[in-house]
């Protein structure tokens, strides 16, 4: 059940609602207080409101917690908790629940003993999805009366008010989001059923039902409970990934040092890659922190000290982080009073005593759960020394890489066509699929800031692979020497040679294919790359519409559609549209290779984002990786997302 001390509930009234500051500015800046007004600021607002149902399930008074999506993407949120205090603010003199959702800073949370533990915008969450809601309506039932308030933009007209009477406790808050702040309306259905699950997951014995509710003819409703709490999570983690842990049981154990409380499940499996997800008060702390380096540094010394018990390791041998950690999922949640969090985005937990108190923790019990669970501990040991021999052998096929290149005159790929300026301000390198498109780029482009680097031939698909494989590897390493940054743990983004690292393939399957590799490839061992908006996707067209001497390019069906429609309207002679189907980059000529995907002021790019890690390693590791079950399970759950498939 949630680990957290249950507080007197005669102790949470409208005394401990403590002001701090008005709510002047957030309708001008948003951003500063849900990180923008895309789809992600869009999302935050439900979050808000679920991390006050949360919080009172910390406390130890809410146990049902019902999201729903209604037409008009219009959010309801209901809970079975306390209630938000209603009577009269002392200081305020109005009712708290009023204060709460119109002032900023507001709130059980500041010390005023409405909480122990919590997460959320510490108070600022109710009145901000309020200020920027273009309406919300906000019913509370005390245990006696129920209590109705509608808010336009943060305003009211009128005040908080008793609609009926009832037995039951509870918060219940409909809002929608303001048009006029944010880019688009609508959620998506996905993204916050991964929050919810997570929720969930770290809330073990919460209930959280979640129905998407627009379409009426077709409603969606996910109900999440997870006795197991984060121990299913690191389950569900690796049955959606198609991952085989290397033993049945999730090693679990948790802990208290004064107010603090500390979670760990974790789990090995067949893969390469770590997967470490931490939490504080429900926060995912994507930076880490204080926590997540006290569990590395625990789990290293611990794996070590056990091969040093069991004479596994002799002669002064040392298993090193990376080693323990491969093919790790873990999952490190903390509950503590006050999180101190660094940046505005709380990605990092910054307690110092946090990391001393997982420390010990982690010592502790995962020392004894080896000793009582010897099988377990000796597929551990083996899976960190066979890492540990293929760094060995990367380091040595790296130093045979770096002497190879030093003896060579010019350590530059061969097939590398380099432009002339140099460093990273206004350069480009094209990774062109084959040798026929790459002659047409090397011809087309402009030599002064444009490189082309031609690939041949099915590459590495390095989700299958650990480093050593990449070095050496003749398909990888004329990218890796082109871009001049190393990998791994040896990536240097400052020696990057060029500053747009674009992957031009043909559109179709085999072209996807050879991206995806190179994506993989990037995402595994170059990431920096990726999260500071290097690497980007060339948008060669589909079709060439002409009519005479006029002619245009499609990138789709619609927009080929679309231009012979305009070239029929706009010339009424009788000359005949032709459209031209583009099996392959290696099909245009040098000119139409430049008009249409190499000239900045005529191409379309797409560049590669990173604003979710944990998705992205999960979509890499599903395509990319051994399982069939979950790769079709995911082409069929998404395949109505494809645009531009060619079959």
């Amino acid at each position: 059940m949630i680990e957290a001390q249950k507080l007197n509930a005669e102790s949470y009234d409208e005394n401990q609602i403590q002001v701090l500051e008005g709510l002047e500015a957030v309708r001008k800046r948003p951003g500063m207080y849900i990180g923008s007004t895309g789809p992600k600021g869009l999302h935050h607002l439900v979050y808000e409101i679920v991390d006050n149902s949360i919080d009172e399930a910390l406390a130890g008074f809410c146990t049902e917690i019902n999201v729903e999506i209604l037409p008009e993407d219009v959010i309801r949120v209901s809970d079975n908790g306390r209630g938000i205090p209603v009577g009269i603010h002392p200081t305020e003199g109005i009712s708290a629940a009023t204060v709460v959702y119109t002032v900023l800073h507001a709130g059980g949370k500041f010390g005023g003993g409405g909480y122990k533990v919590s997460g959320g915008l510490h108070g600022v969450g109710a009145s901000v999805v309020n200020a920027l809601s273009e309406w919300l309506e906000l019913t509370v039932k005390d245990g006696t009366h129920v209590h109705f308030q509608r808010f336009e933009r943060g305003n009211y007209n009128e005040e908080l008010k008793i609609i009926g009477d009832t037995s039951e406790n509870g918060t219940c808050v409909m809002f929608k989001a303001d048009p006029e702040i944010f880019e688009s309306t609508v959620y998506e259905y996905e993204v916050l059923l991964k929050r919810l699950r997570e929720q969930a997951f770290l809330n073990a014995g919460i209930k959280i039902i979640f129905s998407d509710k627009r379409n009426p003819a077709e409603i969606i409703t996910e109900e999440l409970y997870y006795e197991g709490g984060i121990r299913h999570f690191v389950e569900h983690l690796h049955k959606v990934r198609g991952i085989e842990p290397l033993a049945d049981e999730v090693i679990h154990f948790s802990g208290t040092e004064g107010d603090s409380f500390g979670e760990i499940a974790m789990q090995y499996n067949d893969s390469y890659n770590e997967l470490i997800l931490s939490f504080a008060n429900n926060i995912h702390t994507g930076d880490g922190g204080s926590h997540e380096v006290g569990f590395k540094n625990a789990l290293t010394k611990v794996i070590n000290e056990y091969g040093k018990k069991m004479n596994l390791l002799k002669d002064g041998a040392k298993l090193l982080g990376d080693d323990v950690r491969e093919g790790l999922t873990a999952i490190i949640s903390v509950k503590l009073t006050e999180c101190e969090f660094e940046g505005q985005t709380k990605g990092r937990l910054g307690n110092p005593h946090v990391k001393p108190f997982i420390e010990k923790l982690v010592t502790e019990k995962l020392m004894d759960y080896l000793d009582e669970n010897p099988a377990v501990a000796r597929s551990i040991f083996e899976k960190s020394m066979s890492a540990q021999k293929a760094r060995e052998a990367a380091k040595k096929a790296r130093d045979l890489t770096r002497r190879k290149s030093a003896m060579e005159s010019a350590s530059l790929p061969g097939k590398l066509a380099d432009c002339q300026e140099k460093g990273v301000d206004g350069t480009e390198i094209y990774i062109v699929e084959g040798d026929s498109a790459g002659g047409s780029a090397k011809e087309g482009r402009d030599r002064r800031y444009q490189a082309i680097l031609p690939l041949w031939g099915k590459m590495l698909n390095v989700e299958k692979a650990r480093i050593d494989k990449v070095y050496g590897n003749e398909k990888l390493m004329p990218v890796v020497t082109a871009l001049g940054t190393s990998i791994g743990e040896d990536f240097d983004l400052s020696k990057l040679r060029y500053g747009k690292v674009i992957i031009m393939a043909d559109a179709d399957v085999d072209g996807s294919h050879i991206r995806t590799l190179l994506l993989t490839f990037f995402f595994r061992f170059m990431r920096p790359l990726i999260s500071n908006g290097n690497i980007y996707l060339a948008q060669p067209p589909l079709f060439k519409v002409s009519k005479g001497k006029k002619f245009k390019y499609a990138f789709d069906e619609a927009e080929r559609d679309r231009f012979i429609a305009e070239l029929q309207a706009a010339d009424k002679s009788n000359s005949k549209i032709e459209v031209q189907r583009y099996k392959g980059l290696g099909e245009m000529s040098a000119e139409q290779l430049w008009e249409t995907t190499m000239n900045p002021e005529t191409r379309s790019m797409i560049r590669v984002e990173l604003e979710d890690a944990e998705r992205a390693d999960e979509v890499f590791t599903i395509l990319m990786g051994d399982k069939v079950a979950p790769r079709r399970e995911f082409i069929e759950n998404n395949a109505r997302y494809v645009q531009n498939l060619d079959i």
